[in-house]
This record gives C-alpha cells, sequence and structure tokens, in this order.
C-alpha cells in the first residue's frame, strides 16, 4: 500500500501536526512525503519526497495577510506545473493536511484525497461560526484544497468525523510551570504596534517571538525574539498565559497545557475566525485586533485566573486506522 500524505507549509500548526501523523503512516504503509509553501519555521525529521513553493499566504504586519506580498511571492506557471506533473496516479490513497498542490493534482486526474485538517471541520453544521459573513473567505477555504473526503480536527469532537487537536509528543511530555511572563505570537503584526500596545501594562514580562526580526531585543519590559521552536516551547511551558492568533495548533497547545488563553483572529482568515468562534463559546477571550482600545480586556484576562479545561487525549492512530478502513475498503 503507497500513501501520498501532503503537508501545508504555511504556519506552523500543519508541520506540528505531521511529526506525529507521519511515524503512525510509516508503520502501516510505503509513505511518501508532500510540502508545499514557504512560511513555516518548522522543518520535519524525516525524509520529502515532493517540496515545492505551493502556493502560501504571506503575514502582513497589521494583522492579516499581506496581499501584494502575497501575489509577489506566488508562481503561478510554478504552481500549475507542480500540479500537472505531480504522480498522485501512483498512489492508493493520499492524505492531504490542506495542501493545494496534491488536492488538485488528485481533482484533475480523478484520484481520491482525503483531508485530514483543521479546515475540514470548518464546513461542518454543529461547528460555531462567526457572527460576521465572508464570502470570499469561505471561497478560499472551500476551493484552495478541494477534497473527496474530510476528517476534520477541531477544539471539540462535533460529529463522527471530527476529532480533537493532534498534539505532538513534545508538548504532550512538557513539564509545566508559571514563572510569570507572558508569551507573544502574532505573526501578523509588526513589532512597534506590538510593543507599543504591550508595553501598557508595565508590570507584565512580555516575551514576543516575532517573523519580523532575526536579532532579540528589549525594549522595556517587552522581549522580542526571533522564532525558535525550542525556544518558543520553553517560553511556552513556563508562561503565565499566551496571546496569540486564532490558528489551530497554538491554540490547541496552549489550551493543552492548561495555559490561559487569549486569541486576536487575522484578517481575512476565514478559517481563524470559526477558531475564534468556537474558542469563545468555551470561555477564550477574543478581540478583533491588537489596538488600545482593547487595553480594558487584556487588563481584565491578565487579572483572570480562568483556565478553560479540556481534554485531548492521544487518538491519532484511532484517526489513521479509521481513514485508512474507510477509505481504502470503498
Amino acid at each position: 500500500m503507497k500513501i501520498l500524505y501532503a503537508v501545508q507549509g504555511t504556519g506552523n500548526g500543519h508541520l506540528s501536526r505531521a511529526m506525529e501523523i507521519i511515524p503512525v503512516l510509516q508503520k502501516k504503509c510505503d509513505l511518501d512525503i508532500l510540502v508545499s509553501g514557504i512560511q513555516a519555521d518548522l522543518k520535519l525529521p524525516y525524509p520529502v519526497k515532493y517540496k515545492m513553493h505551493g502556493w502560501s499566504f504571506i503575514f502582513g504586519k497589521s494583522g492579516g495577510v499581506d496581499v501584494m506580498a502575497t501575489l509577489k511571492k506566488t508562481r503561478a506557471l510554478e504552481l500549475c506545473k507542480d500540479i500537472l506533473t505531480l504522480p498522485v496516479k501512483q498512489y492508493d490513497l493520499i492524505i492531504n493536511d490542506f495542501e493545494p498542490v496534491s488536492a488538485w493534482a488528485a481533482r484533475f486526474k480523478n484520484k481520491k484525497c482525503v483531508g485530514l485538517s483543521n479546515q475540514c471541520a470548518a464546513f461542518s453544521p454543529h461547528v460555531p461560526r462567526p457572527e460576521s459573513s465572508d464570502a470570499l473567505g469561505k471561497f478560499t477555504l472551500k476551493n484552495y484544497a478541494p477534497m473527496s473526503a474530510c476528517y476534520g480536527l477541531h477544539f471539540e469532537a462535533y460529529e463522527d468525523n471530527i476529532f480533537t487537536p493532534i498534539i505532538r509528543r513534545e508538548i504532550r511530555e512538557l513539564q509545566t510551570s508559571n514563572d510569570g511572563h507572558y508569551t507573544v505570537y502574532l505573526p501578523s503584526y509588526d513589532n512597534e504596534r506590538i510593543i507599543r500596545v504591550l508595553g501598557h501594562f508595565k508590570n507584565i514580562q512580555w516575551e514576543v517571538f516575532s517573523k519580523h526580526d532575526k536579532t532579540a531585543f528589549h525594549v522595556g519590559n517587552v522581549s522580542i525574539r526571533p522564532i525558535d521552536s525550542k525556544s518558543f516551547i520553553k517560553s511556552l511551558a513556563s508562561c503565565a498565559g499566551t496571546i496569540c492568533g486564532a490558528g489551530f495548533g497554538a491554540t490547541s497547545e496552549a489550551l493543552f497545557l492548561k495555559k490561559k488563553l487569549l486569541v486576536i483572529p487575522m484578517k481575512t482568515q476565514y478559517e481563524q475566525h470559526i477558531n475564534a468562534a468556537t474558542l469563545s463559546k468555551m470561555g477564550v477571550p477574543v478581540i478583533k485586533s491588537l489596538k488600545e482600545k482593547y487595553a480594558d480586556v487584556i487588563e481584565n484576562w491578565l487579572e483572570s485566573k480562568k483556565i478553560v479545561e479540556v481534554n485531548y487525549p492521544d487518538i491519532t492512530e484511532y484517526i489513521i486506522d479509521k481513514i485508512l478502513q474507510e477509505q481504502l475498503s470503498s
């Protein structure tokens, strides 16, 4: 049995999840790995057969995607060539984590491509929805990586084919503590705004992990650090709480570690607004943007001791077995 596992390389959540899924798949099949995208800070410790530029959304500096930078970084001809030449016919099954090249290659060549991602849960009628509608965001989310079948991951298991988050072993085995600092990961904001807003809270030590600087520096009580996986995990494990976007990976890990959480969903990222709607229902504070007008919400969150309790057991092998059984027998 030969399987292609295709992973989105924009952001770190997909690759973090892949670190748990890949060894399970390797036990059960002849596995090839595809990664496309250019915005991740993690590297897989496994051989990647296909490494592609793909189609990445570039983080901006004011809370959303930088549309012009995204267009400049998009290699349309290369993307089309990769889609048309990827040899998907040689695989018994493609398992796809929101990766567009293999998804469209499978669509054009009438090959089964099964989604396993947070995005697959987005259109379940049981998943909470944001109040504001976003027609373009919905269209993009639905058509970016089309699937023939979907298995979703979300903060709660809303139906039979939606599962609680896959948490990497490195996080599961952490010893946690509360050293008093707060960990911040807001890649779509520039450091100047982060320093200006968070610097307002003089008695708080902020550890900010930034995509916009390659060297560490301090401004008052705000420490800016370049993104490094080990340093980030260490900071997260020992923090009093974390402020981050509403991406699925970082928020799931913070909840699992029983850390106080506040989220700011990225503008124009419909999936993050779906995540934020669910997190809000669970009791996690959500603010629309990083601005001084939300200082009272941040202040109340800092003073609160409320931790959202979750139960995220290790069910990775169960999920993979279910996919293989259902998709290879049909």
